[in-house]
């Protein structure tokens, strides 16, 4: 399912919780930095923010800044954590760290974008 817009998804405005977790943290030799974060918000809803900053987003941006957020809505976490390898009731975050940092970040990022649970995209970039 590619990305849905939030009129197709329930998501609503939360406050953030603590603790974030860092699935990317990458400097690449061109001075270009990857980042990419998830957290739980207080409605229960996933988030995947990432941030691109350097020549790598050079295609997509003229200040050399790609922001962007996605956002998993709290009843479909559960396929989620089954779609990435967990287990029924395991946490969403703790799963992430353990299995989904570092270069399989990229892998979390497909599976996200292709899979049928409905991940709502929003974008930014200068």
């Amino acid at each position: 399912m590619p990305y849905v817009s939030e009129s197709e998804v329930k998501i609503v405005q939360a406050e953030r919780l603590e603790p974030a977790i860092t699935l990317r943290d990458e400097t690449r030799v061109d001075g270009s930095h990857l980042a990419l974060w998830a957290y739980l918000d207080a409605a229960g809803q996933l988030h995947i923010d990432g941030q691109d900053l350097g020549p790598i987003t050079c295609n997509v941006s003229t200040d050399g800044e790609y922001e962007y957020f996605k956002i998993v809505a709290g009843p479909d976490i559960p396929r989620l954590i089954e779609r990435l390898g967990g287990t029924p009731g395991s946490g969403i975050l703790e799963l992430l760290e353990r299995k989904w940092t570092g270069e399989k970040s990229y892998e979390l990022e497909d599976i996200l974008g292709a899979c049928d649970i409905p991940v709502v995209l929003a974008v930014y970039s200068g």
